[in-house]
């Protein structure tokens, strides 16, 4: 698809003057392209809400991932994140809504997050894995500029697309039950259920009640199925605390509460705390891998999702071309750069903008809805702050589970397919970098599709992605090789 096919207008767009709405529309209408799209103003604000609803569990899942040290041992304040998660999905969806004119909506990717959590604060400060955000935002915003966006995305097999998102999925799923207390770190084995082999407290408990209530609800379909969770679980915890029934030390996050106003101001301590430098202490090989995984968990679903999202919306034509597409993937690569500035993570579009498609939404006008909330939510986060770690623990382990029914989509029978596949979900999680499952499978699904001689339809850019990664995987002893420490 080159740049020109997907900014292309559908039939729609297109539409003669006969399909067209009199003159007398308002500019709200004539700017969003409202009636031309079949909706009304009700539908675009129902929709905007039924969307915000929908995601907004990411003000307290975000400052959840983001919650450990970097390598200087310091964290970011719980305050400071909400507001920058709420500020950076406010600013880039309001950007979606008047510039992209899509009823989409942005926030901060939970896989963006995971990496920058798991692999980047380990190894430098938080300003400086800001600042890679905003490198790997760049890189992006200039794939879409010179069309390489889908050259590089038409390069990767969809198997190990799907294995990248499930292994994903399985990470964050990984970090929900750990932060819960549900999983803990063995004496006699790595991993083990609780701190001795058993659950032990109310919190961990209301982490399972929790997890079971919206799973619950998403089998009935219930719509903002993991916020009425949240919201449930964190009014049994309220409860619970207030009655005496649980000591409020054993929460892991403090005591759900309300500490004096349910309204403040921003806390914009992080906004501008940016650091480019300092990377060469880690080497411009982690650097650079650093980038790449970033790029890599922002990059898939972008696309995937906007078309999708799009096409359900009517916006789509045929082959799959809707207005402002490329709009659309600049401004999914801008919120990288939005988000490392705001600090709280890189932003990209929500599959949840499909809830709001469901209720009618067709326009950018549904999006600048929801920007209006996640801009009102800046002002509400002492209410944020009272939801335990263990209720929100809970959505990041749903969150996982869906991102892994992405396996329908694999060819188990293929072995081709199914190892490296295999490779990629499992070792993300088993070495808490999602680079080194990306690693694994980009390097097995090449190795195994030479040894079947079909070395010819691997491709240049996988050729060259095997080489990189297996430096990485044989780094230590290369450098032990050159003398280099």
């Amino acid at each position: 698809m080159t740049q020109q096919s997907v900014d292309s207008r559908t039939t729609a767009e297109d539409a003669g003057a006969g399909t067209r709405v009199p003159a007398g529309r308002s500019w709200l209408d004539r700017y969003f392209h409202i009636s031309r799209r079949g909706s009304t103003l009700a539908r675009e604000v129902r929709g905007g809400v039924t969307t915000f609803m929908a995601m907004a569990y990411i003000l307290l899942l975000n400052p959840l991932i983001l919650s450990g040290k970097d390598a200087a041992g310091d964290t970011l304040g719980r305050q400071a994140l909400i507001t920058a998660t709420a500020f950076a999905a406010a600013f880039t969806t309001l950007l979606m809504g008047f510039a992209g004119k899509a009823p989409l909506a942005l926030a901060a990717g939970l896989s963006v997050s995971g990496v920058l959590s798991s692999q980047v604060a380990p190894q430098m400060t938080w300003p400086q894995a800001m600042g890679m955000c905003v490198v790997y935002g760049a890189v992006i915003m200039l794939l879409v500029v010179t069309g390489l966006r889908e050259m590089v995305m038409s390069a990767i097999p969809p198997a190990l697309k799907y294995g990248i998102t499930m292994g994903i999925g399985l990470f964050i799923a990984l970090i929900g039950f750990y932060k819960s207390g549900f999983v803990h770190q063995g004496k006699a084995t790595p991993v083990t259920l609780g701190p001795a082999g058993q659950l032990t407290g109310w919190p961990v408990l209301l982490f399972a009640g929790t997890l079971l209530l919206i799973f619950m609800l998403q089998a009935r379909n219930v719509p903002g199925a993991i916020l009425i969770g949240i919201v449930s679980g964190t009014v049994v915890a309220s409860g619970l605390n207030a009655l005496g029934v649980v000591d409020a030390n054993s929460w892991a996050s403090g005591a759900p509460e309300l500490h004096g106003s349910a309204m403040s101001m921003p806390d914009f301590s992080l906004l501008g705390h940016v650091d480019f430098g300092g990377w060469g202490d880690v080497g411009a090989m982690t650097v650079g891998l650093i980038v790449f995984t970033l790029v890599l968990a922002g990059f898939f679903d972008a696309m995937a999702t906007i078309i999708g999202v799009g096409t359900e919306a009517g916006l789509a034509d045929d082959k799959g071309r809707m207005p402002g597409l490329s709009k659309a993937l600049f401004i999914d690569g801008a919120g990288g750069v939005i988000g490392g500035v705001a600090g709280g993570s890189g932003q990209t579009v929500f599959i949840e903008s499909a809830t709001g498609v469901g209720e009618g939404a067709r326009t950018g006008l549904a999006s600048v809805v929801i920007g209006l909330f996640f801009a009102a939510c800046l002002f509400f986060t002492p209410l944020t702050a009272i939801v335990p770690q263990e209720v929100a623990s809970a959505a990041l382990v749903v969150i996982g589970a869906m991102m892994l029914m992405n396996a329908r989509h694999v060819d188990w029978s293929d072995r081709a397919t199914a190892i490296p596949v295999f490779l990629t979900v499992v070792l993300m999680p088993f070495t808490y970098t999602i680079t080194t499952g990306v690693a694994a499978g980009v390097v097995s699904y090449v190795a195994i599709k030479a040894a079947q001689g079909k070395a010819r339809e691997i491709g240049a850019f996988m050729w060259g992605l095997t080489a990189v990664f297996l430096i990485y995987f044989a780094l230590n002893p290369i450098e032990s090789w050159l003398g280099v420490h």
